[in-house]
């Protein structure tokens, strides 16, 4: 199994609009600040979550099969304990994968983010090949991490999200038989 490397899109969705949205510098969004103190240096982070609120995350698989997701997720005292992985293909309808999960408190620092939270491997064939494949990772409660109620300076970070895959054996032969023209002309030449 490996990585693909590709384009895709990060983002978060609050509904109450309010929120303070930090992310790495350098990011494309040059509208936002740099990570806050005690995040990650490459983290997204926000504060003032409310349930349903989510972190975004949208790629391709085309060509790709066994797709599997993981990621680095923490949060302060006083934010969001509480979320759940749901995806989406095609456009299509999102649904949630597995159960709610903890968020941990974060321990990061400028230079090592915290653990991670969760990881999960495709659920059967859907997200392979698929031209667009999204992820949310959605608030669920309003339980904070420390066991009382979500506070609007609460925080919750994520990072590394990481898509990996295992090339469709099409593109692999496709690949191999380009190897083997570019040896056959290589010979001719010589």
């Amino acid at each position: 199994m490996g990585v693909f490397a590709g384009s895709g899109s990060a983002y978060g969705v609050h509904a109450l609009g309010a929120a303070t949205y930090s992310v790495p510098a350098g990011d494309l969004d040059a509208t936002l600040s740099t990570p806050v103190t005690g995040s990650s240096i490459h983290s997204y982070s926000a504060n003032v979550w409310s349930v349903n609120d989510y972190w975004q995350f949208t790629t391709t698989s085309a060509g790709y099969s066994g797709i599997s997701v993981a990621w680095d997720q923490a949060g302060s005292n006083t934010g969001p304990g509480s979320f759940a992985l749901w995806y989406s293909v095609n456009g299509g309808a999102y649904t949630q994968l597995g159960g709610n999960y903890s968020v941990p408190l974060s321990t990061w620092n400028t230079s090592t983010a915290g653990p991670v939270s969760e990881s999960f491997a495709e659920p059967g064939i859907a997200w392979d090949n698929a031209t667009t494949l999204s992820f949310r990772l959605i608030d669920m409660s309003t339980t904070s991490v420390n066991g009382g109620t979500v506070a609007a300076g609460g925080t919750d970070r994520v990072d590394n999200f990481t898509v990996s895959a295992i090339p469709e054996p099409s593109s692999i032969l496709l690949v191999g038989m380009g190897l083997a023209g570019a040896l056959v002309a290589m010979r001719r030449r010589s």
